[in-house]
């Protein structure tokens, strides 16, 4: 199928030079350009790319700065809880260190974070302290103004003190719109972990920062925690998990990597460890260099539709010359007066012509008389071939017909002799080489005749013909000698009764009608049946051929002659079985029984 295809496409161009020029022309002309275009747009991609990763990494630091110091006037407030007298004097009176009313003590520090909480502003939602060793948990809010004792450490501490951390940032469970900032209470001497401090904010206190880095709407920008998870994201699709164990294994500080469709950035928040990403996709960068590459496309579009118009009308221009000689000798009638056109040119095309109208008037006139010789050769062939008849067989039959005029009755010996001058007349008298198959069974049925009188019962033939095959085109003696060489080479040296047979009909698979003579002879030696199908097999056209009798090579070769090597002789033979002989041409008429033009 692709061969097929391959050649369906590229037979204008091996048949056309004309094709060819015009091909290689627009080929060397638009290849450059599209080259230079191509490489011209990827360059201004290749700018665009490294002006948006710039500008990109420039964004992140400096966007990173704003939210680092965010996250430490978050730390400042929660600082304002662990400096204050009042927690120290209430850690000093559970341990026992100094006399203090534990009542006092705790109003004190619900005062603290209840100042805190309403100093913080609009984005602090609540406050919370947690003390290990009395188990009290102090908690601040819009709703809620609580103390309560507790001997389960509660959540977002116990994360606190199991991971050993001064300080950790989550979401808050049940509301992804908060996060809590949680920070531990510390003993001075040994850093033993006392019990913690905890803030829950907005995360929408981080918008306004974050959207310096998220233009445009494919943008994706969100805040990652130290396990690789995704703690804030305002807008756009989740991550896919790729990105996320590429964000969580990087190293720390400022940097970015490619993926096949996006390119991430990624930048650490001092003081909190957190990781401020940004995810740009592939088409954005695409985009911001479409309006670029489109002037660069149409420039090239339009350099590529000239170069090829002026690479049709040169090629065209060059090649008309060429094709018009091309044309000429292929239109050049050899036997025929045909008179080639003449240019003016007088370059190496001029030149050319004028060689073949030189060459060809010479062709012509060899032509004309070597044409000419052969008619006059075929012909004095042709009447030699109709002229000849085996004298043996003349011989046989004269002498049968005069012992028939003492032994037979005379309307029998009256049969043989019209069969025999049926058969001159055929021979003699049609000056046409080809004969209908009617004719020429016509005329080996009165050879058949003959025979079957000479041979009497010892022969036996018979014939099977279809009749519609009998309009047929033949060349004259076809049949007759090829029977004749039955008895001459099978039969003849044959003990006990003959048999031939001879069928007429039309081939199933071909536009053919098969003539089939068998006879059960001595048949053909091997090595002779080879030779004889390599001669049949390799006519060269000749009519005559030698000796005194009309050969089966002979009859091939006006077969091929009238009708193409497609017709001709087959011959099937097994020594000492008999031969098997199929004469086979066209099914319609045609050649001289055909033209009517010719005279009888």
């Amino acid at each position: 199928m692709i061969s097929k295809l391959f050649r369906l496409l590229t037979e204008p161009f091996r048949r056309s030079i004309r094709n060819k020029l015009i091909f290689t022309m627009i080929f060397l002309s638009v290849v450059p350009i599209i080259a230079v275009t191509a490489l011209a747009a990827e360059n201004n991609r290749k700018s665009m790319e490294t002006e948006v990763i710039s500008t990109n990494l420039s964004n992140m630091k400096w966007t990173g700065i704003y939210l680092g110091e965010q996250f430490a006037q978050l730390n400042n407030l929660v600082y304002t809880v662990l400096i204050s007298p009042h927690l120290s004097d209430y850690l000093a009176s559970t341990e026992g260190s100094v006399l203090y009313n534990p009542y006092a003590a705790q109003k004190n520090i619900m005062d603290t974070l209840n100042n805190l909480f309403y100093s913080a502003g609009n984005h602090v939602v609540g406050a919370g302290l947690y003390l290990r060793e009395p188990g009290k948990l102090f908690n601040i809010n819009a709703n809620q103004y609580d103390l309560k004792s507790t001997t389960i450490t509660p959540s977002p501490y116990k994360r606190l003190f199991e991971e050993d951390k001064d300080f950790i940032i989550q979401s808050t469970s049940g509301d992804e719109g908060q996060f809590q900032l949680v920070r531990s209470i510390n003993r001075f001497e040994n850093r033993d972990k006392l019990g913690g401090i905890s803030l829950n904010i907005r995360w929408s206190m981080l918008d306004q920062t974050l959207a310096l880095i998220g233009r445009g709407e494919e943008h994706r920008v969100f805040i990652a925690g130290d396990d690789g998870s995704v703690l804030y994201q305002p807008v756009g699709e989740k991550p896919s998990d790729e990105i996320m164990d590429r964000v969580k294994h990087a190293t720390e500080g400022q940097g970015y990597f490619k993926l096949p469709k996006a390119y991430v950035f990624y930048n650490t928040i001092d003081p909190v460890g957190l990781k401020l990403v940004t995810i740009i996709p592939t088409s954005f960068i695409n985009k911001s260099a479409q309006s670029t590459m489109r002037f660069g496309l149409i420039v090239g579009a339009i350099s590529i539709a000239v170069s090829i118009l002026i690479a049709i009308l040169l090629a065209w221009r060059t090649a008309t010359p060429i094709v018009t000689l091309a044309r000429s000798m292929q239109g050049l009638g050899l036997i025929k007066e045909t008179e080639l056109p003449q240019s003016n040119r007088v370059d190496e095309i001029g030149l050319l012509e004028t060689k073949l109208y030189n060459m060809s008037y010479r062709i012509r006139e060899h032509i004309k008389t070597e044409y000419s010789i052969n008619l006059e050769k075929k012909t004095a062939e042709l009447k030699a071939l109709q002229a000849q008849i085996n004298p043996h067989f003349l011989q046989n039959t004269l002498q049968m017909i005069g012992s028939m005029l003492f032994t037979k009755k005379p309307a029998e010996s009256y049969e043989i002799i019209r069969s025999l001058s049926d058969m001159f007349r055929y021979v003699i008298r049609d000056p046409n080489d080809l004969a209908s198959l009617k004719a020429e069974m016509e005329h080996l049925n009165n050879y058949m005749l003959i025979q079957k009188q000479r041979f009497s019962s010892r022969l036996s033939y018979s014939i099977d013909v279809d009749e519609l095959a009998l309009a047929c085109s033949i060349p004259k003696l076809t049949l007759q000698p090829i029977v004749e060489n039955a008895f001459f080479h099978g039969l003849e040296n044959k003990s006990g009764s003959w048999e031939l047979s001879v069928s007429v009909a039309h081939a199933q698979d071909a536009d053919a009608v098969h003539i089939r003579i068998q006879d059960n002879g001595v048949g053909i030696q091997e090595k002779k049946l080879a030779d004889l199908k390599r001669r049949l097999n390799n006519q060269s056209g000749q009519v005559w051929t030698r000796g005194n009798r009309i050969g089966i090579q002979n009859v091939a070769s006006r077969i091929a002659m009238h009708f193409g090597t497609s017709y001709g002789i087959t011959v099937e033979s097994e020594h000492g079985a008999g031969t098997l002989v199929t004469v086979i041409i066209p099914k319609e008429a045609r050649g001289e029984l055909g033209d009517k033009s010719i005279d009888r």
